[in-house]
């Protein structure tokens, strides 16, 4: 792409100040061909809402001076400059690709933004764009409600005889006077996030949870579940664990930190509730969303918006195993499993090698039961250390904040370049472990069809690895059986009959076997129609971004939010943007192509 030696002869600065006023001369003067020029070849404009009110990359000439075509006179970028307070521009190597990394500010005709600039000298020692991230920090005229803007309380303190802020927040929480503009579906880190954000923009929004408290999602799974990222990039939107929060925050750690979170970011929370089903009117807007509360009582919802929370963890799914019926034992979900105790002196078997199957297996095994994992499909396996290879940018010194920026300005491409060079790293690090689990018989991959690491593993399809703390050194050493699933022949009352006629005995079945998509979860409270509307949940898509994930669907008003804490932090604000846009009428609910889309799958 570039040469090293015309790089390091290029200052930083002046690079990036020449660039961003180039870029802001062809905007004014409507001048698309002069703005594509600056970008290289094989260049990338990641937009986060800022001049899309979605998000969406476009790559290359072609789609950049079509974008660029479509968006400059629209939105009218000004005051391209170097972000005030931000690490200056600097010479560093993303995704293996020596650049020029500047973090940029700019404004539009709607709002205020904030983005990542990186440079790389063409053929002529030019200095082009190769990746330019922007992203929305602000809509004019419904800023977030915070520092200056924050809420003075006169709702609530109207002195001795009127309410109390007690008072206001209950019958705020009541709903009886009012339907929220948007019900959130689950009420774990994602359904906090976004609502938290929602907020802070002034929109009226209202969890439901089907658990008693908040927290429980986490507080109920197995005993020993801690999380696999470093603390340091796992914080919530607007509230930063505390600075002497473990490295690896334990399970009931987290569950007391949402709800800590919950309430003192003011949310409102329905707990002991259940989604029942769901339906939306075209005519009016608005869907209508049947709940059960925790007395029993059944409650209609008609919000305009509806973001499912559910992640990838919604609807467990059990295997079919011919014979299942006929077993002796238990059988439970991975999601049903707290502790290995009470299988002590027994024997178990553990199907699937993903992370929650490992660390199932795992403590059943040092809890003394004989336990067996079954495995389905080849796995990834790195260490827990070599793991935050992929986290090392939060590493660097820089702010959780500029942390975010740089992290989301990766495009797919560069995405699957940095993943590569992450995950051979990981592999050749962990080789002795690896070598020892295929004498063993597991089968590895390590992120086909591209050997792109767990990360795209997870983005791509919601799991297939594990981060060993353990339980692949058990396999190791023969301290934890193994068998292959198409090995299997059916489920027999003791155990496993295996096709060489073996038995493979077992007092307790854990399917560690993972959950529907969110698709499929639509499909099941609301309906066929809904769900093909819809369409595909998570994934990406053509133009390397997730389906459907935080922002605008082909179903209007509805919205999906998942993934681990740092995708909850950076995304969830994007996604409140969008609602707040839509409630303010600055944007439709639907885009005209996702229009279209769906008009294509209705005649269909």
């Amino acid at each position: 792409m570039m040469s090293q030696a015309k790089l390091k002869s290029i200052d930083p600065h002046a690079a990036t100040t020449r660039w961003l006023a180039s870029f802001e001369a062809a905007a004014r003067s409507n001048d698309i061909a002069a703005a594509a020029s600056l970008f290289a070849k094989d260049g990338h404009w990641r937009d986060l809402v800022a001049f899309t009110w979605h998000i969406e990359t476009v790559s290359g000439p072609d789609g950049i001076k079509a974008a660029l075509a479509d968006r400059l006179p629209k939105v009218k970028p000004t005051r391209l400059r170097l972000a005030e307070g931000r690490t200056p521009p600097r010479v560093l190597k993303r995704a293996g690709v020596e650049n020029i990394e500047a973090i940029i500010a700019f404004d539009t005709a709607f709002g205020s933004g904030s983005g990542v600039l990186r440079l790389v000298p063409d053929d002529n020692g030019d200095p082009k764009a190769w990746v330019l991230l922007t992203s929305l920090d602000e809509i004019r005229g419904h800023e977030q409600r915070i520092g200056p803007r924050r809420p003075r309380g006169e709702e609530w303190s109207g002195g001795f005889g009127g309410e109390n802020w007690m008072d206001h927040r209950e019958k705020v929480l009541a709903y009886k006077d009012r339907e929220p503009a948007v019900v959130v579906i689950g009420g774990s880190q994602s359904g906090l996030g976004i609502a938290a954000c929602l907020n802070i923009l002034g929109v009226d929004t209202l969890v439901i949870d089907r658990h008693e408290r908040v927290g429980d999602a986490w507080r109920k799974r197995y005993h020993n579940l801690t999380l696999h990222n470093e603390v340091f990039v796992d914080h919530m939107p607007y509230m930063p664990f505390p600075p002497n929060y473990p490295v690896y925050i334990p399970r009931d750690k987290i569950a007391n930190w949402l709800e800590f979170y919950a309430d003192t970011m003011e949310i409102n929370v329905w707990l002991q509730t259940e989604f029942l089903r769901g339906s939306y009117d075209d005519k009016v807007g608005r869907y209508t969303l049947s709940v059960k509360r925790a007395d029993g009582t059944e409650r209609i919802l008609r919000p305009r918006h509806v973001v499912f929370a559910t992640g990838v963890s919604a609807i467990p799914i059990m295997p079919k195993l011919p014979g299942l019926e006929s077993f002796a034992g238990d059988v439970m979900h991975s999601s049903q499993y707290d502790s290995g105790k009470k299988w002590n002196g027994k024997k178990a078997v553990v199907f699937g090698t993903g992370n929650s199957g490992h660390d199932v297996a795992h403590d059943l095994c040092v809890s003394g039961a004989q336990t067996t994992m079954v495995q389905r499909n080849s796995t990834l396996i790195v260490s827990l250390k070599e793991a935050q290879r992929v986290y090392e940018l939060y590493q660097e010194g820089l702010s959780t904040e500029e942390c975010d920026l740089i992290a989301t300005a990766s495009p797919y491409p560069v995405l699957v370049q940095g993943y590569k060079i992450a995950a051979a790293l990981c592999k050749q690090a962990d080789r002795d472990l690896l070598d020892g689990l295929v004498k063993r018989g597991f089968e590895l991959d390590n992120g086909p069809p591209d050997d792109t690491g767990f990360q795209m593993k997870y983005l791509r399809r919601g799991g297939g690895y594990y981060f060993n703390v353990g339980c692949s050194d058990l396999i190791v050493e023969g301290k934890i059986g193994l068998a292959q699933h198409r090995n299997i022949e059916r489920v027999v009352p003791k155990g496993l009959q295996m096709k060489d006629g073996s038995i493979v005995e077992a007092d307790v079945i854990v399917a560690a076997t993972g959950y529907k998509n969110q698709q499929d979860v639509v499909r099941h409270f609301m309906g066929d129609e809904i769900a093909d509307r819809l369409g595909q949940v998570w994934d990406f898509d053509e133009k390397g971004e997730l389906h459907n994930m935080w922002r605008r669907t082909p179903m209007p008003g509805m919205w999906f939010v998942g993934g681990g804490l740092p995708h909850v932090r950076i995304y969830s604000r994007f996604l409140a943007q969008q609602i707040k846009a839509v409630e303010e009428g600055l944007i439709e609910a639907v885009r005209d192509e996702d229009k279209a889309r769906s008009q294509k799958t209705k005649a269909a």
